[in-house]
């Protein structure tokens, strides 16, 4: 028999939109407003994740440097890491260093950096704050975050990132308030006065078509994830070293929770229902010669490698008899995560 190739396309596309009377109708949800995003109720608890920068030297090549930025990218997004710290663990002091120009130390650290922020920042915003930059040039190749902030166009979310606009260059725009671009088809107006090219986070107050703007209201960005339980993305910073990692805290209490990462720790297995509650965890990875080797670089520390297990609560190893001489850091990282996900659910406050 001769398939009817005009007739089979037919008849397909009356399948999937499932017509009355069929009684193996397929229902597809069609609409532009489909965000898969998954809430598990407020939460107040952030995870941070401390990795050294020079974990990009171990890959050859700018594609290969940006492609390994990407795999920790995901890993982070993918178990809602909310902050990121990329430290210094060479042992170069502020003095020695050439911080922000070309010394090759350095520059691992800021192509680290400079790569992680740009992916976290939603599609519609990366060309007003990333200028052309050599560092960005093979991001075509990386897989894309799709996190719950990254949003389309035509799609509605209770909040939204947007960039600062220079209100006097558009019409009929009320006093003391600033125009927002939010990716959308119209503008955004708050009533805050900000200065031009600031990113914020959004409260979308109404959606109305009726309007020459969309109003909304400027909010922290832990706000979504804190009334709503959204993940909203990563923060990222520098620290010169180990020690300041751990001192340098955006929280006001600091870190509660310190996990230090070892193929010389306690094995996962045997500490996992010893793990206290908590507010902020902290889960920090060593480079190539591991934690150790970073701690003998600090000269703020007056302990010795052999001692780094001090620095931390918990000292574990989530993968014991491994068939490998090493495991690198961005694997670590996924097992690390993947092993702790259930009890950071659990513990944190």
């Amino acid at each position: 028999m001769r398939f009817n190739k005009v007739r089979g396309i037919r008849n397909l596309k009356n399948f999937f939109k499932g017509k009355r009377g069929k009684k193996n109708k397929l229902v597809i949800n069609q609409s532009k407003n489909n965000i898969h995003t998954v809430s598990t109720g407020p939460r107040k608890y952030t995870v941070t994740i401390a990795l050294p920068g020079s974990i990009v030297s171990n890959a050859q090549g700018l594609e290969l440097k940006t492609v390994l930025v990407g795999q920790v990218a995901r890993a982070l997004v993918i178990f809602c890491v909310d902050e990121v710290v990329i430290f210094d663990d060479s042992g170069i002091s502020k003095e020695q260093s050439n911080f922000g120009k070309h010394d090759e130390v350095n520059n691992e650290n800021t192509f680290f950096i400079h790569l992680l922020r740009y992916m976290e920042t939603p599609q519609y915003l990366r060309k007003s704050l990333f200028p052309i930059h050599r560092d960005l040039r093979f991001t075509g190749l990386l897989n894309p975050l799709d996190c719950p902030h990254h949003l389309r166009r035509d799609e509605d979310f209770p909040y939204r990132e947007g960039i600062t606009l220079d209100s006097s260059l558009y019409p009929k725009v009320p006093k003391n308030s600033t125009l927002v671009d939010a990716g959308l088809r119209r503008k955004v107006l708050v009533s805050d006065k900000i200065d031009p090219g600031v990113r914020v986070t959004l409260f979308m107050k109404e959606t109305s078509s009726q309007k020459k703007y969309i109003n909304a209201e400027v909010v922290s960005p832990s706000t979504p994830r804190e009334t709503m339980g959204y993940y909203w993305g990563y923060t990222v910073r520098f620290a010169s070293s180990l020690s300041a990692v751990l001192k340098e805290s955006p929280y006001e209490n600091g870190y509660d929770l310190i996990i230090g990462t070892s193929e010389r720790g306690v094995a996962f297995e045997e500490i996992k229902d010893n793990i206290p509650n908590f507010n902020h965890i902290l889960i920090v990875f060593g480079g190539l010669a591991g934690l150790e080797a970073a701690v003998d670089a600090d000269q703020d520390l007056d302990i010795g490698g052999d001692r780094a297990e001090e620095l931390f609560d918990r000292w574990i190893n989530v993968c014991p008899a491994q068939g490998c001489r090493t495991i690198r850091t961005e694997e670590a990282l996924l097992i690390t995560l993947a092993q702790l996900k259930a009890i950071i659910m659990k513990k944190g406050k």
